[in-house]
């Protein structure tokens, strides 16, 4: 997450651009908006069905052996204990396998990176849609816009109210959630990035609302942890 001086910068950095425009913009900083905890039952279930196999089919004992071996312990009379012996040798594997990658992609750093970059951007609109729909309750007028930034997901949703964005259609909050985007991509500090998506956002909002401040000072945004 960013540091109290990065909110601090942030907040500065609205407040500039809501100074000279009458919507607002309204700034929501997030870590992760999902623990995605499917992503390692998925991936263990996965790698526990898979992998015993494939080490079975390549291992050195061929697979022909295996069956001529089982065929002469049943010529013996113990075909059927050795079965369940095999049987129960290979799920218990299974389990095993299935524990220990569950844990090991339990971890929150190898969790987000084997979680799908779709799973996490579909997470990341919903949450965005449920905090647009809260702001949009309370601010006065269809002036708002939100700046959404997951930042351990990194992922970004810019929104805007009815008005604005008739008026000032995609290209804004595109440009502004790319400059996040590219932040983000570059293993910086995304802060630079939130600033400049902040400067363009207040930019097409003062072209088609043009003010001296917030239409309701009450609701000044400010970088908040979701």
């Amino acid at each position: 997450m960013l540091t109290q001086a990065d909110k601090e910068r942030i907040e500065t950095a609205v407040k500039a651009a809501e100074a000279r425009t009458s919507g607002e913009i309204f700034v929501v900083l997030s870590g992760e908006v999902s623990r995605y905890r499917e992503v390692p039952l998925a991936w263990a279930a996965a790698i526990a069905l898979a992998v015993p196999p494939i080490v079975l089919s390549l291992s050195l004992v061929p697979l022909t052996d295996l069956a001529s071996q089982l065929w002469l312990a049943g010529q013996a009379g113990a075909l059927q204990s050795e079965l369940a012996m095999a049987l129960g040798l290979y799920a218990a594997i299974q389990v095993i396998l299935f524990l220990i990658i569950l844990a090991i992609v339990h971890a929150p750093p190898v969790r987000q990176a084997l979680t799908p970059r779709a799973l996490k951007a579909h997470r990341v609109a919903k949450a965005a849609q449920h905090h647009f729909a809260a702001i949009s309750a309370r601010a006065a007028g269809e002036t708002g816009v939100l700046i959404f930034v997951a930042v351990d997901d990194r992922q970004v949703q810019i929104l805007a109210d009815a008005g604005i964005h008739q008026k000032c259609g995609e290209g804004p909050w595109t440009a502004g959630a790319e400059a996040i985007s590219q932040a983000m991509k570059a293993g910086d500090d995304p802060t630079g990035g939130i600033i400049k998506a902040v400067e363009i956002c207040g930019q097409a909002l003062a072209e088609h609302y043009p003010g001296q401040g917030p239409a309701d000072p009450a609701f000044s945004p400010r970088p908040m942890e979701a």
